[in-house]
């Protein structure tokens, strides 16, 4: 007997740990929008793997207001986004391949299943807090640069 509750007591500490454990952290990185003479300079995760994209930013509750994520989907296609399980208003700035933004989704609605399409062929997704884009000034047209562009300076 003591063996079986042993064993039973072993176990539920194993799926305890198991259901506790934070998430597997993103890799970390910098980048920088360059919007006219400006350069706004971010500290982002990046998601890559479909396991890190379908996670994204779900179940966070607030942002720094220079950090963000940037969503690698490794080719240049039309993407899509929404906001299920997002508690926080984002703004979605879709990048081409050269890094050139094409599109803005700006302060989307938290724990929407809305899709909010690229609009046309982009490479990556850059979140930002809500309102971020306006604030900065950043607009369809403006360049991030980050290694996945291969146009750092």
């Amino acid at each position: 007997m003591r063996s079986f509750a042993s064993r039973t007591l072993f176990a539920c500490l194993a799926l305890l740990l198991v259901v506790a454990a934070p998430a597997a952290a993103f890799e970390r990185s910098e980048l920088v929008v360059r919007s006219g003479d400006q350069a706004h300079r971010f500290r982002v995760e990046l998601a890559r793997t479909p396991d890190e994209r379908s996670r994204g930013l779900m179940f966070r509750r607030q942002m720094d207001a220079d950090a963000g994520m940037l969503f690698d989907f490794g080719r240049n296609d039309r993407h899509a986004m929404w906001m299920k399980n997002t508690f926080i208003p984002l703004d979605m700035l879709f990048i081409r391949e050269d890094g050139t933004i094409h599109r803005i989704a700006e302060r989307t609605v938290p724990q929407s299943e809305t899709v909010i399409p690229s609009g046309g062929r982009v490479r990556a997704v850059l979140e930002l807090n809500g309102g971020t884009a306006e604030r900065l000034g950043i607009k369809p047209g403006d360049v991030v640069e980050h290694a996945m562009f291969g146009n750092t300076r």
